[in-house]
């Protein structure tokens, strides 16, 4: 049986756990928002409308922040359209999807949504078809206290006091020739930069993302950063990244090590923005949104003209199995690794749409495969990420050359003395043992939870009517030994794992025999 290795030291730290790295997707797209979040005829409905349901499995699944009202759509979006009586509020064409959008859910519901499933909202601006004004006037009615006509007009609305938005969005995948409102890096680079600081004559504090290129596959990826961000570095602080993993052509190998593309692309992005640091004289150093990544399976999107001009259409409602969940889990190793400067980042979407969560109208809700590894992740990632550098054995992929079999990260939490190792076995056919030395930790610790993502199937799902197909199980006893943890020394504690093929593991180890 292969082995895999590493050693953990709670000295070599790389950086806090950003709570905002559990962040998840709101998009008046598809199914997300209506019969998604929101359906006032189903029975779980609140009194505002919103899936009680959803809300319940929005809270387990540990999301910290959501974006929203887009993506694609917010780039033609007339924010106003979704603010006073209902009844009021005009049905509008959405470019973006080919849909008709009802307004029926706006900033005040999602606000109230947000409220209720404790999350942070991060808020994306139209920069696509809007500027500089009508950014202020959002800004203005989201933030202001009052005495200001859209501060009063938002008190009038039912909230008296301001939202208190932190973080926005500066548009959205503006590099795209399929964005509504597509502008060359210059034209956007200069209309970013002056939104910000209008913005910020009004809130000097706030956390502003530029957008970076929509995809590293991009013709313009690196040259889009590199002038947007020579117009905006000082007025910005982060730079926003979107990256999106699928098989090609059956090949699983290439598929499961897709959080080497995404290794790569942070580092790239990285690069990009220290240089113009550097060639600004500037001591700031950007941070990273990774605010849209997920699976999700792109050649499998077609529009039709059955989806058309239709009120939440049933569109890319990608159904994940086994092998997509352990990819996902691989992509959450790959975000930690990197909290030194990726800081935020959104799993696209939260509900229905490449989801973690799915729903039927009037039905029921459900886990799909993905929802495990992150729900896990964001409960137990606590305290600082610590520096892996597994020793394992590598196997030969088409995309990326030799990869890894092994790949984790791990998590210190000084303030309780757990450790928690995150690993995927990239191995299509063959079990591997992990052997974690845990020496430098200076006393006992313990197996206090463990968790797995496997099954002998990995194209196994979840459904409306086998929504426990796949799940999480603790590790068994005969996979997981922890007599060395609680009788080694010191110097001789070691964790021993046996990690299945194609799985995701966590394990969180706590102080005591």
């Amino acid at each position: 049986m292969p082995n895999a290795s590493f050693r953990l030291d709670p000295a070599f730290t790389i950086a806090p756990v950003s709570r905002r790295t559990f962040g998840s997707f709101v998009e008046h797209m598809g199914r997300c928002v209506y019969t998604g979040i929101y359906e006032p005829t189903h029975a779980t409905a609140d009194a505002d409308g919103f899936r009680q349901d959803v809300l319940a499995l929005t809270r387990e699944l540990g999301v910290s922040t959501v974006r929203y009202p887009g993506g694609n759509f917010v780039s033609g979006y007339r924010w106003e359209d979704g603010i006073g009586p209902v009844a009021d509020r005009p049905v509008r064409r959405d470019l973006a999807w080919h849909s008709l959008e009802t307004n029926e859910v706006g900033i005040d519901e999602f606000m109230r949504w947000a409220g209720k499933a404790g999350v942070e909202v991060m808020y994306a601006l139209n920069l696509g078809t809007r500027g500089v004004a009508e950014a202020l006037d959002v800004q203005e009615y989201l933030n202001h206290p009052d005495r200001t006509r859209l501060a009063e007009l938002r008190r009038s609305h039912g909230a008296d006091k301001p939202y208190g938005i932190s973080m926005f969005c500066l548009g959205n995948e503006l590099d795209g020739p399929w964005q509504t409102g597509h502008k060359t890096a210059y034209e956007y680079g200069r209309l970013a930069a002056e939104t910000a600081r209008a913005m910020r004559a009004a809130e000097p504090d706030l956390e502003l993302v530029a957008c970076g290129s929509s995809s590293s596959s991009m013709p313009t990826f690196a040259a889009w950063e590199s002038e947007v961000l020579e117009l905006t570095y000082d007025q910005v602080d982060y730079i926003s990244a979107h990256a999106y993993y699928e098989p090609f052509d059956g090949d699983i190998g290439s598929f499961l090590a897709s959080a080497v593309d995404m290794d790569h692309f942070i580092n790239s992005v990285v690069a990009t923005a220290d240089s113009i640091g550097a060639k600004l004289k500037s001591r700031k150093r950007l941070k990273i949104s990774f605010d849209e990544w997920n699976v999700w399976y792109q050649t499998r999107f077609q529009a039709t003209r059955e989806t058309e001009w239709q009120v939440a259409p049933r569109v890319i409602e990608d159904s994940y199995n086994v092998t997509d969940a352990v990819v996902v889990g691989s992509l959450l190793i790959s975000l930690l690794r990197h909290s030194d400067r990726v800081t935020a980042a959104c799993q696209a979407q939260l509900v229905n749409v490449i989801a973690p969560i799915r729903t039927e109208p009037g039905g029921p809700a459900w886990r799909q495969t993905i929802f495990h590894p992150f729900a896990i992740t964001s409960r137990l990632a606590k305290g600082a990420v610590l520096r892996v550098e597994p020793d394992s054995p590598v196997y030969a992929t088409e995309r990326y050359g030799d990869v890894p079999v092994v790949d984790a990260v791990a998590t210190h939490d000084p303030d309780s003395g757990d450790v928690t190792i995150f690993a995927v076995n990239r191995s299509q056919d063959s079990a591997t043992d992990l052997t974690v030395s845990l020496a430098g930790f200076g006393g006992a610790l313990r197996v206090a939870e463990s968790w797995t993502v496997h099954d002998d199937d990995p194209n196994a799902t979840n459904t409306a009517t086998d929504p426990d197909r796949v799940t999480a199980v603790p590790l068994s006893p005969a996979s997981l030994s922890s007599a060395s943890l609680s009788s080694a020394s010191v110097a001789d504690g070691e964790l021993r794992v046996s990690l299945a093929p194609v799985s995701w593991t966590a394990i969180r180890l706590t102080p005591g025999e």
